[in-house]
């Protein structure tokens, strides 16, 4: 019954979106969890509910979704996180042990620590389990995963899921290279999407629910008032980092080309004031990689030279070590491809006769999405092309599960 019900209000809500047009920053998006509590809450009155969320799971007004729900009467047993913790403080990677919440009292039970998912003893008395995650737009973010972890533990004890759906921070563009499926495995790649989809989690939990074939009872609470192209600058919701190394929109717009360089011996700024927004090495020829970025420009990025010094840095690259590094500067959305513009770049860098830059293949290939290294042929980005007709056919495979206009 849960999903039928919800299924109409994603009709309904669809139906009353306004055509794409320019996104209008006044304009304020409903998500999920405002939609949820001023009109829907009939689908979790009288249930026992467990909430998945984190530090960027608040309402339009800034209010935490626990408190907005108890505020409700919703009868809130439980608390899970995902990576960097309920409060969104923990390094990346980094195991978080369950606790109790100060502000609630209640349980928060790690879903990234000891288990990935969640077990018996932490569904013991859940009737109904609601997830909350402001996703990064990005193949690489584990939202997804821990997500897919619970929709797999609530379809084996009959638990209803209910996605209370948020935006797409860096709004519709479909960029990158598709996930070979049969070559990775992982929690930053597990599903046949690029590695910029242009869906939001609500969306991603019915395509994964569908492509794994998990039998749990799904449904989704869509938000009003969002578009697809809209940024998240332009939805006139509180802007909450979802992770500590994604502190702007910029650096989550170029999020889904810069993290490839985890895969390389280079710090993407983590433990910097700007991690996610410049790449940089011990000894790397700045000036000669600039200038060869410049006889080929990729479009919509400037490119500048810096230095910063990390500290703290959570991958452990170059802790307390000034790097040369190169800057990357958004100057038009409609034209950037941040997949694109990272081969482009780190076939400039890997071309540095000056400093050791290198690959680490296996987490590279991780990243990448398969075991192949073509997109850097030569030190030349080729991959454009070949993208093409995967990205083409992951839009059409993805229609079915699209709850908001294109």
């Amino acid at each position: 019954m849960l999903g039928v019900v919800v299924a109409m209000v994603v009709v309904v809500l669809g139906a009353s979106v306004a055509p794409r047009r320019a996104a209008a920053p006044s304009r304020a998006v409903s998500p999920g969890i405002d939609v949820l509590v001023s009109d829907s809450l009939h689908l979790v009155r009288g249930r026992r509910v467990g909430l998945v969320s984190h530090q960027a799971g608040i309402d339009a007004a800034g209010v935490p979704d626990a408190q907005r729900l108890l505020a409700a009467g919703v009868r809130l047993v439980a608390l899970f996180s995902p990576e960097h913790g309920f409060r969104g403080t923990a390094d990346p990677g980094a195991l978080v042990a369950s606790s109790r919440d100060s502000a609630t009292g209640l349980p928060i039970y790690s879903l990234y620590g000891r288990t990935s998912a969640p077990t018996d003893s932490m569904l013991a008395g859940i009737d109904l389990l609601l997830v909350d995650l402001q996703d990064a737009g990005a193949r690489y973010y584990t939202y997804l995963w821990t997500t897919v972890e619970v929709m797999r533990s609530a379809a084996g004890r009959g638990i209803p899921v209910l996605v209370l759906d948020r935006p797409n921070p860096i709004g519709a563009a479909v960029q990158g290279n598709v996930l070979d499926t049969l070559v990775s495995r992982a929690a930053v790649g597990f599903l046949a999407i690029p590695m910029r989809h242009g869906m939001t989690l609500g969306e991603l939990a019915l395509l994964a629910k569908h492509d794994l074939n998990l039998t749990v009872e799904l449904s989704v609470v869509p938000m009003r008032g969002w578009r697809r192209s809209m940024y998240f600058d332009e939805t006139g919701l509180p802007f909450v980092p979802p992770s500590p190394n994604l502190r702007t929109l910029e650096a989550l717009i170029h999020y889904p080309g810069l993290c490839l360089f985890e895969g390389t011996n280079l710090s993407v700024g983590r433990g910097s004031e700007h991690p996610f927004e410049q790449i940089g090495g011990v000894g790397l020829d700045t000036a000669r990689i600039l200038a060869d970025l410049r006889r080929s420009p990729p479009p919509g990025v400037r490119f500048v030279g810096t230095t910063f010094t990390p500290h703290g840095a959570g991958d452990g690259k170059y802790n307390d070590t000034t790097l040369a590094g190169i800057r990357l500067e958004v100057t038009d959305r409609a034209s950037y491809d941040p997949t694109l513009t990272a081969i482009r770049l780190l076939g400039a860098l890997l071309d540095d006769r000056v400093a050791d830059v290198h690959l680490l293949p296996a987490q590279f290939s991780r990243l990448f999405g398969g075991d192949s290294l073509t997109p850097l042929q030569g030190g030349r980005p080729v991959a454009g092309a070949a993208w093409r007709t995967e990205l083409n056919e992951f839009r059409k495979r993805r229609r079915a599960f699209l709850l908001y206009p294109e």
